[in-house]
């Protein structure tokens, strides 16, 4: 499948909603948590075994971006797209037999593994082409598509609850709502794959901005061998796995947090809150990406983790005595999260170039596979041991905090190590090649 080029005067502004068929999609997996519950009801399931395909969707997520990218790069985001619709509605379809047939391990394959490969190529099919399009406003333009993802569970989080109450929230349930939601987005993403292009090789620039390839280079291979790119994937772990443990634990979080209280949280407010959290996500990726187009990328990165830690520490230590003061710092920290995700595609942009954006962000991604593991096994985890010691309500969670706190510190010291990469690791420009062959040559040639 050869990427489909933009014809003269094609709009770059309908690349953007292309992109965002496609994450609007994907970014059901944040809503995962509404899932939960009815699971572990009816297949028997501790808290840890229920956030089993979740974890393993962001660890397949990671790995097949980082193994995708370059095939992304080469095929362009139109074959990406499609092979993330296949994968990702064919997840839910596995998902709906497994549930089905009450055999789990279906569920975890078809979410987890075949699903989480369809979020992967699909997160990162469009990062490169929007980059390539909008130059000019990089932060800008990844944080329009990457919104989307953050925005995913806005929709899909009372969607879900509503199936799971018209259809009922036993196996059977289950398993009609996985089969709506693999049919629906198959549909609209399929959008996507239509509608996606990318730009023509000598376009004018009042079409589709200033020239993409200017300034430093460098290629996937010779960047993965930099300190800035592990640096910034410290930066990216850390910010992922403070954020990803909670909003994976969202729903019943609030619900534990608030049940001995005189204004107990029911599901329906529960499922309420992980789509506000959405929300926030969604604003946090296009507001906050954006605002690093003014103030610059390591700067933002010191909001986010900074500030983040402290909104962690106000949860920890006053959550459970005010709601809308602990609603308020999970937005806040769920708008740095989606923030941070949408920012790091045009931090390395600034760091490394648009030669080979794609395939280093896919590389790159890996950091969020290991969050995916982290994070919420962290906080489910310790909730579960600290409900076998007999404790409830915030104390299941005071420890997992003060954890995130740590670790938002840790990726706060390594975007502080971030530098512009050394000339070595640079691609030469074609007149520097050609000079370097012709000095190769010898001179009696």
């Amino acid at each position: 499948m050869s990427p489909p080029v933009a014809p003269p005067g094609w709009s770059r502004w309908l690349v953007p909603p292309a992109a965002l068929s496609v994450h609007l999609s994907i970014g059901q997996a944040y809503a995962w948590s509404v899932f939960k519950p009815p699971l572990e009801s009816a297949l028997g399931l501790s808290g840890t075994q229920s956030a089993l395909p979740f974890q393993l969707a962001i660890v397949m997520l990671g790995l097949s971006a980082a193994f995708g990218g370059t095939l992304v790069e080469r095929n362009g985001p139109r074959w990406a797209m499609t092979v993330a619709l296949v994968c990702f509605s064919s997840g839910f379809l596995i998902s709906a037999l497994g549930a089905a047939t009450e055999q789990y391990w279906l569920i975890v394959l078809g979410y987890g593994f075949v699903g989480g490969i369809g979020l992967g190529i699909g997160y990162i099919s469009p990062v490169s082409t929007l980059i390539k399009w909008f130059p000019d406003r990089p932060g800008m333009a990844t944080g329009i598509a990457i919104m989307g993802f953050g925005g995913g569970a806005l929709i899909a989080s009372p969607w879900s609850a509503q199936m799971l109450e018209s259809f009922g929230a036993d196996h059977s349930g289950i398993a009609l709502a996985f089969l709506v939601h693999g049919t629906a987005y198959a549909v609209f993403m399929t959008l996507g794959v239509l509608l996606v292009r990318v730009p023509r090789t000598a376009r004018s620039t009042a079409a589709a901005g200033p020239a993409a390839v200017t300034g430093v280079q460098v290629s996937a291979r010779s960047a993965v061998r930099t300190p800035q790119f592990w640096c910034l994937w410290v930066v990216l772990c850390m910010n992922v796995t403070a954020g990803i443990g909670i909003l994976e634990k969202a729903a019943p979080m609030i619900t534990d947090f608030f049940a001995g209280t005189s204004t107990p949280v029911s599901v329906t407010a529960a499922a309420g809150f992980v789509a506000l959290l959405s929300a926030a996500n969604m604003a946090g990726r296009i507001g906050w990406s954006s605002t690093s187009d003014l103030i610059g990328r390591k700067n933002i990165y010191r909001l986010y983790l900074g500030a983040g830690a402290l909104m962690y520490a106000l949860i920890a230590l006053f959550g459970d005595s005010s709601k809308p003061l602990f609603i308020l710092c999970a937005l806040v920290i769920l708008s740095f999260y989606g923030g941070g995700f949408a920012t790091i595609p045009a931090y390395l942009k600034d760091l490394f170039g648009t030669h080979q954006v794609g395939a280093i962000h896919g590389r790159l991604l890996t950091a969020w596979s290991t969050a995916g593991v982290l994070g919420p096994l962290i906080v489910n985890w310790i909730a579960d041991r600290q409900e076998e010691a007999g404790r409830h309500g915030s104390d299941l969670y005071s420890l997992s905090l003060f954890i995130m706190i740590g670790l938002l510190a840790v990726g706060f010291v390594a975007n502080e190590l971030v530098r512009p990469v050394h000339a070595r690791h640079h691609v030469p420009a074609p007149k520097e090649t050609a000079d370097v062959a012709a000095r190769q040559q010898p001179e009696s040639a």
